[in-house]
């Protein structure tokens, strides 16, 4: 398959100092349905390429929708640091909020749908007490999801406040405990790093927030997400890549979290898909450079913007084996058969993963 304008684009912003408006109109339109609209904004303005004036609103516009989302974040942290004090436990941040938090690269005009959180799992139950007392509302789930996230999953069910309408997750580690890897939560918590100007707010390690970037993508991506997260993932690598060892560590702690297949597959197609700058010596010790037929096959087609001029036969059919192996690496096979039959056996909702306006 042809590479997609906007991964040329963000392995060399360069190529976009050459383009036509109908060039410009394609790029937007791919940024768009990858949620990256915001960051090549920033990709481009930081590299000096001159942008005609119709593309340049849209780039803008989206920069200036991530700036607001960021801003509330901020606030939502606040919130939550109030709302939880009583449980005198660290309130960590995943995933977004703790790129904004801490400004990582990552945080560049980076969208997002909730704020995401890790607790101590014997902390839940207050913690979710404290939450409801604060308009927190877990409501918006029926009751087989209610028991399948509290049975099964590594996460209480998702969180949305009644007046802001601002979406919260409640993890207590980063996979479902049925998951074939199994993380040890203790030590994310042991390891977490405090958040500058932010007293009492704290992020994963540097070395375990790539690994859950990775866990995320490869365990369990959305797929009109799967390019932005390989770009949160290449822009984690190349910044935290200059601190001492990083390389080593990470290799390390993925295989102290079970979590070497991830991080293998993070490092295969961050370096195939974006040309991210990794190690010869670290990409033969994790296996990165070896080919994996199938995975390389639905991989390369969604590792791409959900557009019509990227996608081909063959996307939607790999878009529905990636859920399906997502839950297949999170359930063992009695427990998957029956939670797929139950969705199956819904009413039928309709998804659309590509060509929307």
């Amino acid at each position: 398959m042809m590479i997609p304008l906007l991964t040329r684009v963000l392995r060399e912003p360069k190529v976009a100092s050459n383009l036509s408006l109908s060039d410009w109109d394609l790029l937007v339109r791919q940024a768009r349905h990858a949620n990256l609209l915001g960051r090549l904004h920033h990709l481009l303005a930081t590299t000096g390429i001159d942008v005609p004036v119709r593309p340049s609103a849209h780039l803008r516009s989206a920069a200036a929708m991530a700036e607001r989302q960021h801003l509330s974040v901020h606030l939502e942290v606040g919130k939550l640091l109030e709302a939880l004090a009583p449980l005198k436990a660290p309130l960590v941040l995943l995933k977004g909020a703790a790129y904004v938090a801490t400004d990582l690269p990552a945080a560049s005009g980076r969208v997002f749908a909730d704020v995401d959180i890790l607790l101590p799992r014997q902390s839940l139950d207050e913690a979710e007490s404290l939450l409801a007392l604060q308009g927190w509302s877990g409501d918006t789930v029926d009751a087989y999801d209610q028991r399948y996230y509290r049975r099964w999953m590594h996460e209480l069910p998702p969180l949305q406040h009644i007046f802001r309408g601002s979406a919260l997750d409640v993890h207590h580690t980063l996979l479902p405990p049925t998951s074939r890897s199994h993380v040890d939560a203790a030590a994310l918590l042991e390891d977490k790093v405090p958040v500058s100007g932010m007293p009492g707010v704290f992020v994963l390690a540097p070395v375990d927030m790539v690994l859950h970037s990775a866990t995320h993508l490869f365990h369990e991506g959305e797929p009109d997400n799967l390019l932005r997260d390989l770009s949160d993932l290449d822009l984690l690598m190349q910044h935290f890549a200059a601190e001492p060892n990083f390389w080593p560590r990470l290799v390390a702690r993925a295989q102290h979290h079970g979590l070497t297949q991830a991080l293998r597959l993070a490092l295969r197609h961050c370096h195939r898909v974006l040309h991210t700058p990794i190690p010869d010596s670290v990409l033969r010790e994790t296996g990165a450079d070896q080919p994996d037929g199938r995975l390389d096959f639905i991989y390369g087609r969604v590792l791409r913007p959900l557009h019509s001029s990227t996608v081909d036969g063959w996307t939607a059919w790999c878009c529905r084996a990636l859920y399906v192996r997502a839950h297949w690496l999170r359930m063992p096979w009695p427990l998957l058969t029956y939670h797929l039959l139950r969705k199956a056996l819904r009413p039928a909702q309709t998804q659309r993963l590509v060509d929307r306006p």
